[in-house]
């Protein structure tokens, strides 16, 4: 049996935490920030971790 690739889009947008679940970076965060609030923006910035019921499917993604 051949090994399992890693989905190389998926591996750029998440991250395995330490207990094993799945990070991620929040959108809109990118450009046209002038007319968004600092206080949007700032939390923009920090990451979340995934909701269980999508971790399944990026666990499929992401092998290793």
């Amino acid at each position: 049996m051949p090994k399992m690739k890693t989905h190389r889009g998926a591996a750029k947008r998440f991250r395995k935490t330490g207990t094993g679940k799945i990070k991620v970076f929040r959108a809109f965060h990118s450009h046209l920030l002038e007319h968004k609030t600092a206080k949007r923006k700032r939390r923009l910035r920090k990451g979340r971790i995934l909701s269980p019921a999508d971790t399944a499917r990026v666990r499929r993604l992401l092998p290793y």
